[in-house]
């Protein structure tokens, strides 16, 4: 039952990329440069996104639980690649849509990512402590 829960939710986030990057090209608006770096960045970030989350696994929580100390993959050299792959997928979102006041939601949405990312530090290094600090010092962000 947990595997189809699993992939399920997989699944779910799967098609949401599909119908985002399906409302990123059908946007209207001028088809150029700035459009065709922010479809390639969207494409990118959420391959990404999509990736590191298939290797969090069962690890994935909304909330720090420190289920297990995840260190392969994308997770081999970023601590937070869903973080920094997201906020790649929103950057191209943006330069799609050509809409300049949207950029503070991404200044916005960096902040709380920094929060977040250190909130989830701690709870690793409390449940893993040594082992986390020595994946902490091989990693970036």
């Amino acid at each position: 039952m947990g595997n189809l829960k699993f992939s399920v939710f997989l699944g779910l986030q799967a098609l949401s990329v599909l119908v985002l990057l399906t409302f990123a090209a059908l946007w209207p608006g001028p088809s150029n440069t700035q459009r065709l770096v922010g479809m390639g960045l969207l494409v990118v970030g959420t391959a990404f996104v999509l990736l590191a989350r298939m290797q969090l696994g069962r690890s994935f929580s909304i909330m720090p639980r420190a289920k297990k100390l995840v260190t392969r993959g994308l997770y081999s050299r970023i601590r937070n690649p869903i973080y920094i792959f997201g906020t790649i997928a929103i950057a191209g979102l943006l330069l799609i849509l050509q809409i300049p006041r949207l950029w503070i939601l991404l200044i916005v949405l960096v902040a709380v990512q920094v929060f977040r990312a250190g909130t989830e530090a701690r709870a690793l290094e409390l449940r893993f402590g040594e082992e986390y600090r020595a994946y902490r010092k091989q990693t970036w962000f």
